[in-house]
């Protein structure tokens, strides 16, 4: 798909978008219109990722759909629960929600009250993601830990292939997050490694492409690598405690 045709394609999505907007979300104060498509990445099957936002409602939701050929991923929401869900983005390290507000395009009432939203999403995605430390960090430098040293066994290439599988984003988050840098599930965890580090990133996936055919070597040895800049492997010492909630009486 040429740039023209990927333009097209965006103007599509935006007026099909302000279209359903009107027809399925009557009475919300704007939206944000987002996703590969309205940034000039999409392709024939890309979704439309859509942030609702009402002036009041009793809990926010999320739900799929297809409309006018696109499917569409909707989030409702009202100011108080989309402030809660942007802030838990940039405490988590995966800014989903926040990418979408700060990227998309706004349509709506109250322009005035979106634009000061998206600029504060911007703000949070310029900050970076808050440093590695605290629980969260532990409980990361173990996994990566627990699954590098599964690697390590005498294994079949099918259990190596699976174990390379759990430990790519677990691994990915530890490189990207230990950098300053924010992280991303799926697909975005390549390309936010690309971002970062071209050389790093290539390394990444040649290793995993290698793992995922059965031979792990070269997975755990980065993955070695990586916790060696994080202290080391950590195993012994590790603790994570139950919420005091954790008990069902029978």
């Amino acid at each position: 798909m040429d740039d023209i045709q990927k333009q097209c394609l965006a103007d599509r999505a935006l007026a099909a978008a302000r279209r359903f907007i009107a027809s399925r979300y009557g009475g919300a104060a704007f939206a944000y219109v987002a996703g590969s498509i309205m940034r000039g990445e999409g392709t024939a099957f890309s979704d439309i990722d859509l942030v609702v936002v009402f002036p009041s409602l009793d809990r926010a939701w999320r739900e799929s759909f297809t409309e006018d050929g696109f499917p569409v991923e909707a989030f409702v929401h009202d100011p108080q629960t989309l402030a809660h869900y942007l802030h838990a983005d940039a405490e988590s390290g995966y800014p989903i929600m926040v990418n979408m507000v700060a990227t998309g395009s706004i349509w709506g009432a109250d322009i005035e009250r979106a634009r000061l939203i998206q600029a504060k999403a911007a703000e949070m995605l310029a900050a970076g993601p808050k440093p590695l430390d605290g629980p969260s960090y532990d409980t990361l430098r173990y996994k990566v830990t627990d699954l590098a040293d599964d690697l390590r066994g005498d294994r079949p290439p099918e259990e190596i292939a699976a174990i390379a599988a759990l430990l790519y984003q677990q691994l990915a988050d530890l490189i990207l997050l230990g950098r300053g840098a924010w992280t991303g599930r799926g697909k975005w965890a390549p390309r936010l490694m690309r971002k970062l580090d071209a050389q790093l990133a290539a390394e990444f996936e040649a290793a995993f492409r290698v793992a995922a055919a059965g031979d792990g070597a070269r997975f755990l040895a980065l993955a070695d690598r990586e916790l060696a800049l994080h202290g080391g492997h950590y195993f012994d010492g590790f603790r994570q405690e139950a919420s005091l909630e954790a008990r069902r009486l029978e």
